[in-house]
């Protein structure tokens, strides 16, 4: 994962001053309420679902002042290889049988900064930093379709199916592959921060 330098040292400090978490800390299966200074969420909180019940106990389990520490993701940087692989991804899956659907995951409000802060404003976190941070995936078309398949939960869809998205992939990135055999594919990611008031 890419981090910004501030972002890099506050997580080396936060790390240095308070030890790790062990599995004491949730005995009984439930954690202390303001039990702890930091929740990260990486690219999980915008696949929930009933996204306020679950800021409600990512605030229940914070001590006053709680960094929330999220990225959700972004989307394509646009006129590569990832935006035509979703373009594919979602011709393909309206066309699959309802059985092999990949069905839609958690509440679009976590995919921007105003979603995030009508979800978390009233579970009482302030404000949401909002950052945009593209992530490079070019390589040779072979590792670009690893990545970006890897990226979606295909398991719904026949073998078929997949092969054929595959071969649909190679063939809708070919006029862009570089003289070197190279792919441009980027997408983005959001680096959401808020403290819990």
């Amino acid at each position: 994962m890419t981090t910004t330098a501030p972002h890099e040292a506050f997580l080396q400090a936060f790390h240095a001053e308070h030890p790790a978490v062990t599995a004491e800390a949730f005995a009984g299966g439930r954690a202390p309420d303001g039990r702890f200074d930091a929740c990260v969420s990486h690219m999980a909180l915008m696949l929930m679902s009933d996204i306020e019940q679950v800021a409600a106990e990512v605030a229940r389990v914070l001590s006053p002042g709680g960094v929330l520490a999220c990225v959700v993701g972004g989307g394509a940087v646009g006129g590569e290889a990832y935006e035509r692989f979703l373009t594919l991804l979602r011709h393909t899956v309206e066309e699959a049988p309802a059985a092999q659907r990949i069905p839609a995951l958690g509440d679009r409000r976590t995919r921007s900064r105003e979603g995030l802060d009508e979800v978390l404003g009233p579970a009482g976190f302030g404000p949401v930093d909002w950052e945009t941070v593209p992530i490079d995936l070019s390589g040779p078309v072979e590792q670009v379709w690893a990545a970006v398949s890897g990226l979606y939960d295909l398991g719904p869809l026949d073998r078929t199916t997949v092969d054929g998205l595959r071969q649909a992939f190679f063939a809708e990135v070919k006029d862009m592959t570089t003289s070197d055999g190279r792919v441009p594919c980027a997408f983005k990611i959001r680096l959401a921060t808020t403290h819990l008031a």
